[in-house]
């Protein structure tokens, strides 16, 4: 037998998880990459300095406190390179800065996260990119959409909020055979339960915010890409210094050595939750493509590896105030606008005045729910509880 340690792409997802991006005998023997804090970095002699000689040469081009993240993220992916930016939206932002140019043409599904809506109508109109938004559900069908000047097709799967299940390896299809770049926020089920390169996705981008970090501490994004576009996106992220605090990476790489565990964890626990409110009187309908009676269930059965805590669903008919009555007594489950972290959250949502390609009438209050670590019993009965004051508000 080989004493060689085994390449690390030959080994598990959870092995992989906890030795990539890390060589402890680089740190005196400690196993996790320090906090390197710093803009200056000091060139042995002049030629060094003056030929930028080094792998590292000032803080905004990276630390090893960053590099460790960006290596053990690429090995995660299956991506050609990473770059880290400080927030999902600076990752959204950044990847479509990198492919986009005034007078480009950007296909944008309309089921996308509202806020990566409002910099395409905003900074990148400003910047003379037009964009076009598309039925999540278009599939090839993208085909009709696309334009001399498309650049960039925009995806994300399941779609923010209405949880719309996009074909994304079709699209990537009919998108390259245009020579446009294929852009996915893969937020949702991260690299581990879609792995977006190897579907046909050119750059990937992820809120670290969310399940790498699973504390609700901090706020990080990645962008990985392929062969094809990382020089591309690597020569713009250099350009922009879009760099995130290294306290943030830190707990990034603290967090990646558990996500596995925790995106498992919090799967069980959603998908028993969806059934539950699947059951209830008061929820018209549950939108979590891994259900079998989800519009999205056979591409998700397809071509992810898992489902993640995140789903919504839709309310029978019912007040605002019986709503607020509802929600506004839970006491476990708290109201704000991010999720991946332990804890429990719902946020109510309505995707009517904004979507533009598509109608959004479900026929009843929308709610967004992420399912965190706690006891699953506890949380049934504080909705139980919720469900009972709706009720009661109304009559």
């Amino acid at each position: 037998m080989s004493n060689l340690p085994p390449k690390i792409d030959d080994l598990g997802e959870r092995t992989r998880l906890v030795h990539a991006g890390r060589d402890p005998s680089q740190q005196h023997g400690f196993v996790n990459t320090p906090i390197y804090r710093g803009s200056t970095v000091l060139f042995p002699t002049t030629d060094d300095l003056l030929n930028r000689r080094g792998r590292f040469t000032y803080g905004t081009h990276g630390t090893p406190t960053t590099q460790s993240l960006e290596a053990a993220w690429t090995q995660v992916a299956g991506a050609a390179g990473t770059v880290l930016a400080p927030s999902g939206l600076a990752a959204v932002t950044l990847a479509l800065m990198a492919f986009l140019k005034a007078g480009d043409h950007l296909l944008m599904t309309d089921s996308v996260y509202r806020p990566t809506r409002i910099f395409c109508e905003g900074m990148l109109k400003k910047f003379g990119v037009e964009t076009t938004y598309y039925d999540p559900l278009i599939g090839a069908g993208i085909a009709d959409l696309l334009r001399p000047n498309t650049s960039v097709v925009f995806t994300e799967a399941p779609g923010s909020q209405s949880f719309e299940m996009q074909d994304i390896p079709a699209i990537a299809e009919v998108a390259h055979g245009h020579g446009a770049v294929v852009i996915m926020d893969n937020t949702w089920a991260t690299p581990l339960f879609f792995p977006p390169h190897d579907r046909g996705v050119d750059v990937a981008i992820e809120a670290g915010t969310k399940y790498l970090s699973g504390g609700s501490d901090l706020l990080l994004g990645m962008v990985s890409a392929n062969e094809r576009c990382f020089a591309t996106l690597r020569k713009t992220y250099d350009a922009l210094a879009m760099c995130p605090g290294p306290e943030d990476v830190f707990l990034g790489l603290r967090g990646l050595r558990t996500m596995a565990l925790r995106l498992r964890e919090h799967e069980r626990q959603a998908l028993d939750m969806a059934k539950w409110l699947g059951d209830r009187p008061e929820v018209a309908q549950v939108l979590h493509p891994a259900l079998e009676t989800d519009p999205g269930y056979a591409i998700w059965k397809r071509d992810f590896k898992g489902s993640s805590g995140l789903f919504s669903v839709v309310l029978k008919p019912c007040s605002d105030k019986a709503l607020a009555a509802m929600l506004d007594g839970l006491a476990l489950f708290g109201m704000g606008f991010s999720w991946g972290g332990f804890e429990s959250l719902v946020v109510p949502f309505d995707c009517a005045t904004y979507r533009t390609a598509t109608q959004w009438r479900p026929g009843g209050h929308g709610l967004r729910f992420h399912i965190g670590l706690e006891d699953l019993d506890d949380l049934k009965r504080d909705l139980d509880a919720g469900f009972a004051r709706l009720r009661d508000a109304d009559g």
